[in-house]
């Protein structure tokens, strides 16, 4: 029948059917490695989204249209929608079909599968060697996260496609609903009061914790935590705060922006060595003792035994207790403040619960620096943002936050084990530390395992597009080489893709790796 008006406009992309190809993308089955089509088909999904050939907005097609015509299962195209889906990038609209609903911030630096196979790692080796040209300093950070990587397997950063954005947009109307017009202004700058009292009842469920609401400083993370832990400890006289070696170059940058020196004390299987603390002479250590990063190790039962003498003979504590709730193979261990509160102060935070761009944490100091706190705090900024404040308090109160907690704890533990399997078959002679707990691993090599350093093999590493952290950058003193690789973000394709990177940059097998002199950009295995 003729049809007197015109279809109205839709954006979806559809395919047309033939052998084992589609119109959609140019998609060929054939190209699919036998056994991986599902992560095939992710990726070149992703570097679709990545390049604007799908636009954020466009509709892909339905399963069991792709599928027909690739002539391949439904859940093949299933599984790969999945994974663009929990990177955020997909998104299921009911009738709506399945929309591209964010982009790369990284487009311009994402190479096509073509360049990939073809150029190696030079599109991103004529960009990116800043970040490993010298020793860290201050904006470290910053300019490797601003460096274009294909997989950014850095430490520290959870699954943030997980994180709960109809949860939080329910609360915070719920909030808005009942907020009275007198809290929109100033508030209190020690945190809501709801926040802090939310905060209360979950260190009491989850770190065993005893605390009163008046006790918890509402701070904007465990960076601002830091800074304020040191300008209040430098008024009172303690020029050092011993740290753990390894341990977080971040924080120990933090602490020296603060104007206090940072003595390394050495860590072992067990934890923070406390003869070695003692023969330090810092009054102050700051620790990491549920899972010591970068080690991942546990402060073991008798070294906690040996750090309360230390404490009880005048020793202040700070506990940064960063990813204690990401256990999988063992209940975790109950934090130092709950056994200590009168020598520990305590520092958490959302940032690997939730997000770090909500920039939310918690302090609980000792009742001695308790109102210092306060004043440092109040003359920083006069306290948090409110409205995030009430509507975080909401999530805790509700339940929502341990369920979501619950749920990226499964996904996470399937990560972990995907880089592990990753590691064996691409990086056999490394050594895996940290495996029971948090979002990160850490691998070593053995001595003479590498002619060159950590901080080379990760540059090699990043000329191939693959972010990762060397291990020396979180040494004050000399260690063994190594790697400390994030896992929580990254879907299982993504991280096996990573450290197969890694591990043609720890051999140099690849061809056309040739930095400016024209030595290999490979590392080489003794």
């Amino acid at each position: 029948m003729h049809r007197s008006k015109e279809e109205p406009p839709n954006r979806s992309i559809s395919p047309s059917a033939s052998a084992g190809s589609s119109d959609f993308l140019q998609l060929d089955i054939g190209d699919a490695p036998a056994g991986g089509r599902s992560d095939w088909l992710a990726r070149e999904l992703r570097r679709a989204i990545a390049d604007g050939r799908l636009p954020v907005g466009s509709r892909l097609p339905a399963t069991r249209v792709l599928a027909a015509d690739l002539r391949v299962s439904r859940g093949v195209v299933t599984e790969a929608y999945q994974r663009l889906s929990e990177d955020g990038q997909l998104a299921g609209r009911g009738r709506g079909g399945t929309v591209v609903v964010a982009a790369p911030v990284t487009t311009a630096a994402t190479t096509t599968a073509t360049a990939a196979k073809t150029a190696g790692p030079t599109p991103y080796a004529r960009r990116t060697a800043a970040p490993f040209a010298a020793p860290p300093g201050p904006d470290i950070f910053d300019a490797l996260r601003a460096a274009p990587a294909r997989i950014d397997l850095s430490p520290g950063v959870p699954d943030l496609a997980a994180f709960p954005r109809a949860a939080w947009l329910r609360a915070e109307r719920a909030v808005l609903a009942d907020l009275p017009a007198a809290d929109f202004g100033y508030g209190d700058p020690r945190g809501a009061p709801a926040l802090r009292t939310a905060v209360a009842d979950w260190l009491a469920r989850n770190r065993g914790i005893r605390a009163d609401p008046d006790e918890v400083l509402i701070v904007a993370g465990t960076a601002q935590a830091l800074g304020l832990i040191a300008q209040v400890l430098h008024r009172d006289g303690v020029r050092e705060i011993a740290v753990e070696d390894p341990g977080s170059l971040g924080a120990r940058q933090h602490l020296a922006h603060g104007g206090v020196g940072t003595p390394p004390v050495e860590v072992d299987e067990e934890g923070v060595r406390v003869d070695a603390l003692r023969a330090s002479g810092a009054r102050a250590v700051l620790l990491t003792p549920a899972h010591q990063f970068p080690t991942g190790v546990v402060l073991g039962g008798g070294r906690r035994r040996e750090l309360m003498r230390w404490a009880a003979d005048g020793g202040l504590i700070i506990e940064d207790d960063y990813d204690a709730e990401h256990r999988y193979d063992r209940a975790p261990v109950p934090a130092l403040r709950s056994l200590l509160p009168e020598q520990v102060c305590y520092a958490g935070s959302v940032s690997k619960l939730l997000a770090p761009a909500l920039r939310v944490g918690w302090l609980l100091a000792p009742p001695q620096y308790r109102e210092a706190f306060v004043d440092a705090k109040r003359f920083a900024d006069l306290g948090n943002a409110v409205l995030p404040q009430l509507v975080l308090a909401r999530l805790m109160e509700s339940g929502e936050l341990e369920r979501g907690l619950r749920l990226v704890r499964r996904r996470h533990r399937r990560r972990r084990d995907a880089m592990i399997e990753a590691i064996r078959a691409r990086l056999p002679g490394a050594t895996v530390q940290g495996a029971a707990a948090g979002l990160h691993l850490t691998i070593t090599f053995g001595p003479g395992a590498l002619d060159t350093s950590d901080t080379d093999l990760a540059a090699a590493a990043l000329a191939r597009g693959v972010k990762v952290h060397p291990l020396s950058w979180h040494s004050q003193r000399p260690a063994p080489p190594g790697l400390v690789l994030g896992y929580a973000a990254r879907t299982p394709g993504e991280i096996a893709e990573g450290v197969a990177a890694v591990g043609e940059a720890l051999t140099g097998r690849r061809g056309g790796d040739r930095g400016p002199g024209g030595d290999r950009a490979g590392i080489r295995v003794r």
